[in-house]
């Protein structure tokens, strides 16, 4: 068996930077168990794999993988595949806009159609959850009390990906995190699925990230955009953002851990009522082939 797969850096116009994604353009046959093993194999945050749609309004379907479970929305797999198939042709190569299949629904993906094209994909409808307690935040990101922002909640937001969102001071503070293990399994002993912790300070382009995921076999992910649709949300609601319609601001995230990446977000209407997109570049990085025996 071979199978060719595309290696992509997302968020980034520089390679060896942003989010490296594996894609495999043709996954026919294959199983849920050699899916994982591959994901697995790869060792990337997410490694991706592209099928004929179900939904008619789709252009392709996408399974995603971490090394250790199957999600059912990401931010960076889906515009590193939406880069894929629109090189590759299984959609138009000049195509503005399609739809993705994907286990959280449809999602919405366009091509702002620039020299070097950014690609855009429309979050998912946002779930707010649980607030949690300070000082046990403060401990699980191994910092003292006083780094995390006063009068604004750590909150459980999720568009697919749960994510307790924890804003900070500053840059510095989001830099010195040290996450406590003992202390993060305390912090998500309540919820019932893996859930990722972002740490975040409101910078004058938007905002610094970092984001951690121990409960997927993620140590620290180096852009999330799964997770940036919802932190504009939460920023734009406790007034970290600007308000204006047509909000814009940008996430750097992943800078810490040397793959630096820019998520770029646009907000439309108040609050983001009429929708959030998060958008980036990508890189193509290695075109190969995995050479299996039959399996």
């Amino acid at each position: 068996m071979e199978l060719q797969y595309e290696v992509v850096d997302v968020f980034t116009e520089r390679p060896l930077e942003g989010n490296a994604l594996a894609v495999f353009p043709d996954a026919r046959g294959l199983s849920d168990e050699l899916m994982q093993r591959i994901a697995r194999e790869m060792n990337l945050s997410e490694t991706t794999f592209v099928l004929p749609a179900a939904l008619p309004e789709a252009a392709a379907r996408v399974r995603i993988f971490t090394p250790w479970s199957e999600m059912v929305f990401a931010g960076h797999p889906t515009l590193g595949t939406a880069f894929v198939v629109r090189e590759r042709g299984i959609v138009a190569r000049d195509a503005a806009a399609f739809v993705l299949e994907e286990k959280v629904g449809p999602v919405k993906v366009r091509v702002d159609g620039a020299e070097r094209s950014m690609i855009w994909l429309e979050t998912p409808p946002i779930a707010r959850g649980a607030t949690f307690e300070r000082a046990l935040c403060a401990q699980a990101l191994g910092l003292a009390e006083d780094a995390l922002l006063e009068n604004v909640p750590s909150q459980r937001l999720s568009a697919g990906n749960p994510a307790i969102f924890i804003a900070l001071k500053n840059a510095a503070a989001v830099d010195a995190v040290k996450i406590d293990s003992a202390a993060l399994r305390r912090l998500t002993a309540s919820l019932n699925e893996p859930t990722c912790v972002f740490a975040f300070a409101p910078v004058p382009a938007g905002a610094y990230s970092r984001m951690f995921a121990e409960e997927l076999g993620i140590a620290e992910d180096p852009a999330t955009g799964s997770a940036t649709g919802p932190l504009a949300a939460f920023m734009m609601e406790h007034g970290l953002a600007g308000t204006a319609d047509g909000t814009r601001f940008v996430s750097e995230q992943g800078t810490k851990i040397g793959r630096r990446s820019l998520l770029h977000v646009l907000v439309h209407g108040e609050n983001g009522r009429d929708g959030i997109e998060v958008g980036g570049h990508v890189t193509p990085l290695t075109t190969a082939t995995m050479r299996l025996p039959d399996l």
